[in-house]
């Protein structure tokens, strides 16, 4: 089976093709196409293609993780949205939470109040109510909803979200307001509540449909396009999106819900760097994913992946109350700017992107950023960026950083670059912190993975500066995030709110909710074509004391009788309450506010080949010696340091720091005091040499 996965980036579209039959991976990396992601996707696939010797007709699945919908969020060209809900609650999604967005701000300006995702006019009321219970209250006023549809359509509105008062208990009114837009509206793309995100909490349930309904026209086309280009070429593949969740999906389902494609991208990486964490022999990793525009952070404790609490989920300040793996994203890339605000030295976290991209590419860019410091400082070699596809302009990097920060700042060339270097290095060092010691994690009992085009050329300063011991670094850096698209199975979360105490709950009735959620993701699975044996269903629990405002995921034991799967829940809760907060109440009643299933197809197997063996010398693969700028004894100084090509580098072979480890994709700093060996997986494993004696 040929699979091909492509991860689109701010600056670069990744792309892997990987025949599991030859064992055989070819890797491509094309800037991206702003205007037209799809643009760079098939220009890079088609040229990934014929590097290969593989017809586009041969793919049989293609993967696919895209920053087209975040895109749509932070560039606010969403559809125009509309908004049916019940009569009293329109102004919801507008006065948000109590909880302030700025706490001490005096002047708060809350994205989602200076840029709505509907507007006022727009947001209808009409006559409804159902109760807490389930129960109708006050019927549904067709005549009302009628008339608020007959005006969206004469106000050229093109996307309608239907945001009842709990209808995740009774949707039979959301549900017959999208049987009347369909007779007066049917070009009107509809999102119900109660199918986004069929759970209490009306602010974040209304709002997570409206951003469904704000995005979805725009990426349902972007998915369209895409799939008619991929058509035209020969590639009949079924397509495959990946999910925040960390699962892909067909494009029914990301049409039918693209605000679960919102962080697609730092999902993958997490994937595919706890994967690689486990070739190297490590239980607990943390990910570091640097591209051209970002930098994303998550942590796997014992390998697992960690989900966002539902109420943290949000994107660019608008709330997305679905499961999310946990992968914390700052303003930190190859692309960064480094500029001078009010006499202070800062380094992002706006970004230069692809295009005009950082002055050494030569496409209009006119400000210094990271990738120019290291173009500067040596670490990166002018004549094999992209294995020597892209040119570069050295000498307008030097330009940009002594007009733009040496001349400003009155520094020498060298402080300036390596003060930006140092200034993004430590906007990381922060976040890791908060990901990990600020959730109780010790990073000296983490490895630290390394990847994206600029995560290794950081790594080092960064578990230096955190005491982490071990550092890995894939085989394919720059393209880990789209190997973590082959990693990721097909899987969709199905969830209800029950609100029902441990004690007082019917173990039978918790049973009939789980195997009616779990009959939908059967139908939803065998549907895309999964036979039974490729099939598997998990159940998780949302889970708190009596009394507390949040909920902990707990996955849920099906083993043995309905009772005995309710006392196991029971005890796993309070384990992991424990895990979390380090104390734990047995003694207390507990509430399952949420169940979730989560139904999961099985893809092809990922099998990664062991390479080469050779001896602890790398002399075979050093290339070339330059000299590269670091900081010693707190001064800059250039030092001659050797080069090595990776892919020379076999099992066993030891590079010892300083020294660079160049391949198309990605560029590793080995630095002072550390040495990498490759292991039989071709992982580059470093650490400090002090740690032997």
């Amino acid at each position: 089976m040929k699979c091909v996965g492509v991860d689109v980036g701010g600056t670069f579209t990744d792309l892997i093709l990987m025949d599991d039959e030859k064992g055989t991976v070819f890797t491509h990396k094309v800037p991206s196409t702003p205007r037209d992601p799809s643009v760079g996707t098939l220009n890079g696939l088609l040229e990934l293609c014929k590097t290969a010797d593989v017809q586009p007709s041969e793919i049989s699945l293609f993967f696919h993780g895209t920053t087209e919908a975040t895109n749509i969020v932070i560039e606010h060209r969403g559809a125009k949205t509309g908004m049916i809900t019940t009569k009293g609650f329109r102004d919801i999604v507008y006065i948000g939470r109590q909880k302030r967005y700025l706490t001490y701000s005096v002047q708060i300006d809350p994205p989602w109040q200076k840029h709505p995702l509907v507007l006022r006019r727009y947001r209808l009321p009409v006559t409804e109510r159902i109760g807490a219970d389930g129960k109708v209250l006050v019927p549904l006023d067709e005549e009302e909803v009628a008339e608020a549809i007959r005006k969206l359509k004469k106000e050229k509105v093109v996307s309608i979200a239907v945001c009842f008062l709990n209808s995740y208990i009774n949707p039979v009114h959301e549900d017959r307001v999208q049987r009347l837009i369909a007779e007066i509206y049917p070009e009107a793309y509809v999102s119900l509540s109660h199918g986004i995100i069929n759970q209490y909490r009306e602010y974040e349930r209304f709002n997570t449909t409206c951003l469904n309904a704000y995005i979805g026209p725009v990426v349902a086309k972007y998915i369209k396009n895409l799939k008619q280009a991929l058509r035209s070429r020969g590639v009949e593949a079924e397509l495959l999106l990946m999910q925040s969740s960390g699962g892909t999906a067909s494009t029914a389902w990301a049409v039918e819900k693209p605000v679960t494609l919102l962080t697609s991208g730092p999902a993958a990486g997490l994937i595919a760097g706890t994967k690689f964490g486990q070739l190297a022999g490590f239980e607990n990793i943390i990910t570091l994913d640097v591209g051209g525009t970002s930098a994303d952070i998550g942590v796997s404790p014992r390998g697992v992946m960690r989900y966002k609490y539902l109420l943290d989920t949000k994107i660019r300040g608008y709330h997305a109350m679905l499961p999310t793996l946990d992968v914390d994203t700052i303003g930190a890339g190859g692309g960064s700017v480094a500029h001078v605000e009010q006499g202070v030295y800062k380094v992002g976290p706006r970004s230069a992107g692809a295009k005009p991209g950082p002055a050494c590419y030569g496409l209009g860019g006119v400000e210094p950023t990271v990738t120019d410091a290291h173009i500067v400082a040596g670490r990166l070699n002018p004549d094999y960026m992209l294995g020597g596809r892209v040119k570069v302009y050295p000498q307008r990097s030097k330009k940009v950083f002594e007009e733009k920060v040496c001349h400003v700042l009155g520094l020498k060339l060298e402080e300036a670059v390596l003060g930006a270097i140092r200034i993004v290095n430590h906007n990381m060092t922060l976040a890791m912190e908060m990901n990990s010691i600020g959730r109780g994690y010790d990073p000296r009992d983490f490895a630290l993975v390394a990847f994206g085009g600029a995560g290794p050329l950081h790594a080092c300063e960064i578990a230096r500066e955190l005491a982490i011991p071990h550092i890995v670094v894939p085989p394919l850096p720059g393209i880990t995030s789209a190997i973590g698209l082959l990693l990721a199975d097909v899987s969709y979360d199905y969830s209800m709110t029950i609100m029902q105490a441990s004690k007082g709950l019917d173990p039978e009735k918790l049973e009939e909710h789980f195997t009616e959620l779990e009959e939908k993701a059967y139908q939803r699975l065998r549907g895309d074509g999964f036979a039974d044996d490729k099939i598997s269903i998990h159940r998780i629990a949302e889970c708190r004391y009596r009394g507390q405002s949040y909920e902990l995921r707990v996955p849920l034991h099906t083993a043995g009788a309905a009772e005995e799967t309710l006392k196991n829940l029971v005890q796993e809760f309070h384990r992991t309450h424990h895990r979390e907060y380090g104390v734990s109440f047995p003694e207390r009643e507990i509430e399952i506010v949420h169940i979730h299933v989560l139904g999961v197809g099985k893809t092809s197997p990922f099998v990664w080949k062991r390479i080469e063996r050779g001896t602890e010398k790398p002399d075979s693969a050093l290339k070339a010696e330059r000299k590269v700028l670091f900081e010693v004894d707190g001064e800059p100084q250039w030092v001659q340091t050797p080069c090595y090509e990776r892919g020379d580098l076999r099992a066993g072979n030891v590079v010892k720091g300083p020294a660079i480890v160049e391949q198309p994709d990605s560029t590793t700093l080995i630095d002072f005091g550390y040495k990498a060996e490759v292991d039989d997986y071709g992982n580059l494993i470093i650490k400090a040499e002090s740690e032997e004696h």
